[in-house]
Parts: structure tokens; C-alpha cells; sequence
């Protein structure tokens, strides 16, 4: 079981509150991500969850137990942090036992576990290496192997893969979403990267400012976003936020439309303007458009090698059925 549920809670340092009072239930078995920017307090929710900080009002409770007061070691939670945090002069083997030894568990049943940890990371021909001796993407393995023998509720991961290349991290965020779906085990994963939130999660907590901004699912923040911070947070590129008059004759405040549901066309298009730089990837080209008319820049997305260059007109016309409006308050006009 690994139910985790936040009633009230609240975090502050000082007089700076840095959480709001919020509540927040995590369900057993779900992948679960906390995404937001830098300082919005992801990390810190994480902790609090963990018991590594003091919560400041308010309750967390893990499997329908308050685990509030509960020490980090007796809550059932296993961490995985942004550094790897390995023994250097122990093998793999012995980082990974670690926390079994520490809790004198027989010999038989240490072996035991290491081995099952290891075959499901595919580190069984590595558990006599030291972490020296191994790449970035296998020691964050060796991490979370000493995790897994735990058998803990739920696993946290705090920015587990922002040390590695971006080769590895594509690799270890396949392997940590097959490794949840042969565990079923409840994971909370912080990140920045929305475009691992929207891959990996069941379930995704928008943070702002220490405030939960919406949850969902990735494809419901995606395609409705509660306001225009996770319109503009969720996607990548962003949604393209306009305000003036395109807005108003929608009688919106602020309309947003994704660069994917902008369509270039060879003429007489809705909005005409000047291609700037233009990022042509093979499967897919990005154009920034400059002079259209309007306030901001736009961002379309052309599928395959669209051949207009920097300084080319180009021609657009936007979905009207993917246009979504948001009021003076931000908040999404349904």
C-alpha cells in the first residue's frame, strides 16, 4: 500500500511561508510528479512528504496514518536524490545492501533482494564494480536499486536525472516508467522538465509560489488548462499567449493556441508575418513569427522540413476549435 494524503499542509520558514496551507491526495500504485519552476516549492513538498523537514501546520498521511511526527526511516518512503550519493569505495553490491545491513537483515535475505534489484535494473553483471568504474546513467541505477530493496510504500524522486546528459536522461526516464510499471509501486517524482512530467506521470501537480496550481492528468492539463500559467507552462514549445485585439473579439482577456494548431498556408492566411529563426528538426520545423499584428511573437509548428527561411512571409491561419480563453483573472473561460 502507498496512499499518501496532505490535509492543510503548510510549510514556512521564518514569517516567508513558502506552502500555502494545501491538500493533496496521492493514490496507491500512482506516478505521480510535481513540475513548476525554479522556487516554486516542488522540492520542499517533497521533503515534507519525506519527513526531512518539519511540516509547519497541517497532517500527512501515509497508508490512512498520520505519519506527521513519524521519523524519515519509520514512514516506508525510500528517496532517490539528484546526486547519487554512493559509497565510492563500496561495490554496487554493497551500496545497494546498504540499507539492509543498517537494519540487520539476515544474510540469505540481503542476497536475495540485491539480486532481484539488480536483474530488474540490469545491473547483475556490474554488483562487483565500484561506482567509479560506471557511467552516469548506471550509477543513478545503483541509486535507485538501494532504494527498490527497501520495498518501500512509495518512492520519492527528487530531479533524479538533471546530472545526466540528454541521451541518458531520455533512457532513464523509459527505464524508471517500465520500472513503475513492474513494481506498481507509488512514485512522486519532482522535476522542471515538463516534458518529463507529461511522459511519465499518471498524474501531474502544477506548482506555483508553493501553490497547486491544477492536477491531472498530462493530456487534461494539456488540453484544458485550469488558467494561463499552466497553459503557458504545459506543452512544448508553450501555448502562444495573445492578448489585444484577437482576444477581445473573442471577448477574452487572453487567448492561448498551441504552435501545433496553427496551420501555414500558402496564402490569404487569418495572420500574416515574418519568419525569424526557424528550428528544423527533420520531423518537425519550429518557426518564430515576427510583424503579425499582433503584441507577442508566435511559435507555429510545421510538421516535417517546411523549406521558408529567416525573413520569408508566411502565411497562417489558427484552429478555431483549439483556441482556448482565459479571463482578466487568468483563470480559463469555459
Amino acid at each position: 500500500m502507498g496512499q499518501i494524503q496532505l490535509k492543510q499542509v503548510s510549510k514556512s520558514f521564518g514569517s516567508t511561508e513558502v506552502i500555502p496551507p494545501l491538500d493533496l491526495t496521492i493514490q496507491d500504485g500512482e506516478f505521480t510528479v510535481f513540475v513548476g519552476p525554479s522556487g516554486c516549492g516542488k522540492s520542499t513538498l517533497l521533503r515534507l512528504i519525506a519527513g526531512l523537514e518539519d511540516i509547519t501546520s497541517g497532517h500527512i498521511d501515509i497508508d490512512g496514518e498520520d505519519a506527521t511526527g513519524v521519523v524519515p526511516a519509520k514512514r516506508g518512503l525510500a528517496m532517490v536524490f539528484q546526486s547519487y550519493a554512493l559509497y565510492p569505495h563500496m561495490t554496487v553490491r554493497k551500496n545497494i545492501a546498504f540499507p539492509l545491513r543498517m537494519a540487520k537483515l539476515e544474510k540469505a535475505e540481503i542476497d536475495k533482494r540485491v539480486e532481484a534489484a539488480a536483474s530488474v535494473l540490469n545491473l547483475s553483471d556490474y554488483l562487483d564494480r565500484r561506482p567509479g568504474q560506471l557511467s552516469g546513467g548506471q550509477r543513478q541505477r545503483v541509486a535507485i536499486g538501494r532504494a527498490i530493496v527497501r520495498e518501500p510504500a512509495a518512492f520519492l524522486f527528487d530531479e533524479p536525472l538533471s546530472n545526466l546528459d540528454a541521451a541518458l536522461r531520455v533512457g532513464m526516464r523509459l527505464e524508471i516508467s517500465e520500472l513503475h510499471e513492474r513494481l506498481k509501486t507509488t512514485m512522486i517524482y519532482v522535476t522542471h522538465d515538463q516534458v518529463e512530467a507529461m511522459t511519465m506521470a499518471d498524474k501531474i501537480v502544477v506548482l506555483q509560489a508553493g501553490v497547486i496550481e491544477q492536477v491531472g492528468s498530462p493530456l487534461e492539463l494539456y488540453r484544458t488548462p485550469r488558467n494561463t500559467f499552466v497553459a503557458g507552462f504545459i506543452g512544448s514549445p508553450k501555448m502562444n499567449l495573445l492578448t489585444g485585439s484577437e482576444a477581445q473579439k473573442l471577448n477574452a482577456h487572453t487567448i492561448g493556441i498551441r504552435p501545433e494548431h496553427i496551420d501555414v498556408v500558402e496564402t490569404d492566411g487569418q495572420w500574416q508575418g515574418t519568419v525569424g529563426v526557424a528550428e528544423h528538426l527533420g520531423s518537425d520545423t519550429f518557426f518564430h513569427i515576427h510583424n503579425t499584428g499582433l503584441a507577442e511573437t508566435l511559435t507555429v509548428r510545421a510538421i516535417g522540413d517546411v523549406s521558408l527561411r529567416h525573413g520569408d512571409t508566411i502565411h497562417l491561419n489558427p484552429r478555431a476549435e483549439e483556441i482556448h480563453r482565459f479571463g482578466a483573472d487568468g483563470l480559463r473561460i469555459v
